[in-house]
């Protein structure tokens, strides 16, 4: 890791331990209301570590740990890092652009350096459960940590709808699939509660589907937009992207509400697959 790189995780882990207060552990609350973002909140560019700076005025609770985790994913590759899908690859895909772990111990010896969606969603994720629950490490079962890992032992690819990272990187709403059904350790939301920090799987009217994190709603010259990060072709990988919403046929959002279920969650749990998307209606 570059020194410049391991000098703002530092100072962003020490940020998140110094200024956490109790209400910062509790889900994020709404008013059920689409709410708009500033124009100077949309002046940032695709890459930067500013997310718990700019958008932490629209959200509280656990969402403010997710913008963090953000900025701590987009630190290792300040120009996105590159995008690249292709299971069938040599190497294969590379979900995440650097070796990720959770809590010291090994989710995935990165493949490439390279990622894509529901790998930065999932990575964003994870790193928030390292700034949440670092301290309760030694409570995480053999098991439950197997579940969550993104990577066989033997470093081949995990399958889809294996487990919690097989359901995340699932076609159609892995979000949902992983955190609210198999980790119980979210629920789902409507479009108009949306907040900065939830986690929001798009079906795009072209067939195709994106898994990204909320940052806002915008208008510019009477078009709608959805302003989200992830990992996408169009910002070389690791970036903010503002879309149309005339390109989405449907979502379905979800919210981080209990981080602890990460000790309790069944790795044998079922998940349903077939459940229906919302329509933005803003």
């Amino acid at each position: 890791m570059k020194i410049a790189q391991m000098t703002f995780l530092l100072a962003l882990l020490s940020f998140s331990c110094a200024d956490k207060d109790s209400n910062q552990f509790q889900p994020c609350q709404d008013n059920g209301q689409y709410f708009l973002l500033d124009e100077a909140d949309l002046q940032l560019g695709a890459h930067h570590t500013r997310h718990a700076e700019i958008f932490d005025k629209y959200t509280n609770g656990l969402n403010l740990f997710i913008l963090q985790a953000i900025d701590t994913v987009q630190a290792h590759a300040m120009d996105g890092g590159g995008y690249f899908v292709g299971k069938d690859s040599i190497p294969t895909e590379s979900p995440v652009y650097y070796d990720l772990e959770l809590f010291g111990r090994p989710l995935i010896k990165a493949p490439r350096n390279k990622s894509y969606c529901s790998g930065a969603t999932y990575t964003a994720f994870i790193e928030a459960l390292n700034l949440l629950l670092s301290d309760r490490g030694e409570e995480l079962s053999p098991e439950r940590f197997e579940a969550l890992r993104m990577q066989e032992p033997d470093g081949g690819r995990r399958e889809d709808l294996v487990k919690a990272w097989g359901y995340w990187n699932a076609d159609g709403f892995g979000s949902h699939f992983s955190l609210v059904q198999y980790l119980t350790m979210g629920d789902a939301i409507q479009p108009a509660q949306l907040r900065p920090g939830d986690f929001v799987n798009i079906s795009w009217k072209s067939g195709l589907g994106h898994s990204v994190i909320f940052l806002g709603w915008a208008e510019q010259d009477t078009v709608k937009n959805m302003l989200y990060w992830s990992s996408q072709r169009a910002t070389n990988g690791y970036g903010d992207q503002l879309v149309s919403l005339a390109h989405i046929k449907e979502i379905k959002a979800v919210r981080l509400m209990r981080p602890d279920h990460l000790f309790k969650y069944n790795p044998a749990t079922p998940v349903d697959i077939q459940i229906p998307g919302d329509v933005i209606a803003w």
